[in-house]
């Protein structure tokens, strides 16, 4: 295959940058997006020049590093619950141009080409991602018996990779979808349910400071590699509300 593709070239956060147009050919149509960028940065470099710096780890679909706009579209794969790094080229004709850019949201800022800083998702999970009470030695697996329906809707959740392709499809740049996700697989295990209150409140707190509001166009959803569903941002609306009444009738009794 013979490719021709745009890509965004900024060498740090304030720099400029713009679209560089370089030729990808003799491509394998079996090659992964992220192989075909390496015969790229391969030739560059073969030339002296600078190659294309993007984000990547296990090329799995599990790490969630690789995210990039592709043709507009955050992994360039609507709709095939795939990450970048498992779109191959045959989704591609010969002779097309493509057009590759870095996540486009106002708490992703630029580090250098495609690669962005995530750290506001991680900001989210440092809120109360976690499970902090003191549980003591573990127990038998099954003496602690969770129903089957809530085990797999967890897990859903739970499959979230934190790739922030929500945030980079969604028109407002809102990470409802991710911290639902992240909220709601600790929120429907016994094991989260002792700080599940005050969990939602400070993760959603953190959450509205650094990104948008969520209108539900759905866009995070289509693009979301784990096909996450938009029902885990009403039940996080659910429980926020739920807690941020409980809350203000407590602090009432208290004063």
């Amino acid at each position: 295959m013979n490719l021709k593709i745009h890509v965004w070239r900024q060498k740090s956060r304030e720099a400029e940058g713009g679209f560089v147009t370089y030729s990808a050919d003799a491509i394998s149509p079996d090659a992964s997006f992220l192989e075909m960028l390496d015969v790229v940065n391969e030739r560059l470099m073969e030339k002296g020049e600078e190659s294309i710096h993007f984000e990547h780890d296990c090329r799995e679909g599990i790490c969630g590093s690789c995210g990039m706009m592709i043709n507009g579209v955050a992994h360039g794969s609507r709709g095939n619950g795939l990450a970048t790094c498992q779109l191959h080229m045959r989704h591609f004709k010969d002779g097309d141009e493509i057009w590759i850019e870095p996540w486009r949201a106002r708490a992703f800022p630029v580090i250098k080409d495609l690669i962005v800083d995530r750290g506001g998702l991680d900001k989210i999970i440092q809120a109360g991602g976690y499970i902090s009470v003191n549980t003591g030695s573990a127990p038998e697996a099954n003496m602690l018996l969770v129903p089957k329906a809530v085990q797999e809707r967890a897990m859903d959740a739970a499959a979230c990779i934190q790739c922030g392709a929500c945030v980079a499809q969604c028109p407002n740049g809102a990470a409802q979808l991710f911290t639902s996700a992240k909220v709601s697989h600790l929120g429907l295990l016994p094991q989260g349910q002792p700080e599940r209150k005050e969990r939602v409140l400070k993760m959603v707190a953190v959450m509205e400071e650094m990104f948008g509001s969520c209108t539900l166009y759905g866009e995070c959803e289509a693009v979301c590699p784990k096909e996450i569903s938009i029902d885990f941002i009403g039940r996080m609306n659910r429980d926020y509300l739920a807690a941020s009444v409980t809350t203000a009738k407590k602090e009432k009794v208290e004063t």
